[in-house]
């Protein structure tokens, strides 16, 4: 019983409880599966009318025997949930007493169910009315391309832009004819859904680029602290979006984006992608190949690296609660050993782009909220003695996007930290971003320097210049393309 116990508080109302309820699901500490949870509790939210019809009219409720076991409503609803609503129709539990007295009024139950089902005209619970959750996302994010265009004069040129109205929140965007201009991202805004932003002029040329602000994350972060860098690598580059957002940075005549993409069809959309966003000008290579197989020698000047490999993507809406809806009880170890060899490779291809020889940063993400993925990757690669030898740390957050107020979950660092203060520190060399909560899709970031004089006791608030007079001289600095 205990998936339901773990679940049962989800389905009560709580005016103290905040966020969404993946993200409440997922940051807690559950014993059991936070996916499993997450599925019960959303199924039953899901179809929580007819099931309360049919508790009414069985008169459950009112048996000696619930009533002597104190059953809650909520653990009813979810019983009868299972029961009769879901696709294994079966209480996912073992022996125990409540589950004894719960099935012992199963007849009574699955005949009130199908009178449910007469009643409403339906012959299976899928085609029961129910109000669907919204898959669309809360804001359309698009960023102005400053490879083809200059952002000042951006609304001059573009009066379908300039006729928006700005507001100061994307909670403020309840309609088509409002703009949020980003906190966060520099030359990101934030529209309503439904406004015809692909019917553009700007879109149709490139001047427009289509991408979640959580995506930005990344090259932002890369290129933080006006911390520049000549040469870069995107290790899994498609669709493109990040590896043009990371090119728009480059500020030097002859810099380049090295974007790698295993797969061929993959590489195909990256390199229309790019053509688009690029125009004419020489900023970005693309490989076609395996990143973990490159020779890093062979890129002596790559100063910074962007990875973002193959992930669950749990973080994208209604992936992880299909996939959960789909699972049965024996699936979900299978799902925990995919989650596991996901991050043997995320591990390992982190570690090859740490290998560079001249890296001094690397930004790790996924479009992932479990932390398996996430921190427990970051936790791994600082235990790492090959990493340590090579100098990497997590920055501080100072360097990465400081102001954005949710960073890694804490609790996850616990194995090498050995004080709450040393968490916390670590924690915030990451951010996250909850699925619409955040305006977009689901995301993680970590933030990695390398630094041979580098103190893990400094002050978070440290300069990054204390951390990149060791690594190069001062350069001289450039403002835009020739």
């Amino acid at each position: 019983m205990r998936l339901y116990f773990d679940s049962e508080p989800y389905l009560k109302p709580s005016t103290t409880q905040k966020g969404s309820l993946q993200s409440r699901i997922f940051s807690d500490s559950l014993k059991s599966s936070p996916k499993q949870v997450y599925a019960l509790v959303y199924s039953t939210l899901k179809y929580r009318p007819y099931i309360q019809q049919v508790i009414k009219k069985s008169k459950i409720e009112t048996s000696p025997s619930i009533k002597k076991l104190r059953i809650s409503r909520e653990l009813l609803e979810m019983l009868v949930h299972d029961l009769c609503f879901s696709a294994r129709g079966r209480i996912n539990s073992g022996n125990h007493p409540i589950k004894t007295a719960f099935l012992e009024h199963k007849t009574r139950l699955v005949a009130e169910f199908t009178k449910l089902k007469l009643k409403y005209k339906v012959k299976d619970v899928s085609e029961l009315a129910v109000e669907e959750e919204n898959d669309e996302t809360p804001v359309r994010w698009f960023r102005i391309n400053t490879i083809k265009c200059n952002s000042e004069d951006f609304f001059d040129k573009h009066t379908w832009f300039a006729k928006l109205q700005p507001v100061n929140s994307i909670k403020d965007i309840t309609d088509c004819g409002m703009i949020y201009k980003d906190d966060y991202i520099p030359n990101l805004y934030g529209i309503h859904p439904k406004e015809k932003l692909t019917s553009t002029d700007a879109y149709k040329s490139g001047e427009v680029i289509i991408q979640d602000r959580a995506s930005c994350f990344p090259a932002h972060i890369l290129n933080e602290i006006n911390d520049y860098h000549d040469q870069v690598i995107d290790a899994c580059a498609a669709p493109g979006n990040k590896t043009t957002h990371a090119a728009s940075y480059l500020v030097k005549p002859g810099s380049i984006v090295y974007a790698f993409e295993r797969d061929a069809k993959r590489a195909q959309i990256l390199k229309k992608m790019c053509a688009i966003a690029t125009g004419d000008k020489d900023l970005i290579h693309i490989t076609h190949c395996d990143f973990t197989s490159t020779t890093p020698s062979d890129f002596p000047e790559v100063t910074g690296l962007v990875v973002d490999p193959s992930c669950s993507g749990s973080g994208i809406f209604g992936r992880a609660l299909q996939d959960s809806l789909n699972d049965n009880a024996g699936e979900d170890e299978v799902d925990l050993e995919r989650l596991n060899k996901l991050a043997g490779f995320q591990f390992k291809i982190v570690k090859h782009a740490m290998s560079f020889p001249k890296a001094r940063k690397v930004v790790y993400s996924t479009c992932s909220i479990h932390a398996t993925e996430n921190e427990q990757v970051v936790v791994d690669l600082l235990r790492d003695g090959e990493i340590k030898k090579m100098g990497w740390k997590l920055a501080p957050r100072s360097m990465v996007l400081s102001n954005w107020e949710r960073r890694g979950w804490e609790q996850e660092f616990t194995s090498i930290a050995a004080t709450n203060e040393e968490c916390v520190k670590l924690a915030g060399g990451c951010v996250r971003a909850n699925p619409k909560e955040d305006g977009g899709i689901g995301f993680f970031a970590a933030c990695f320097i390398r630094g041979k004089n580098y103190d893990e006791t400094q002050n978070q608030d440290m300069e990054y210049e204390d951390v990149k007079e060791e690594l190069e001289e001062e350069e001289e600095e450039w403002t835009g393309f020739d």
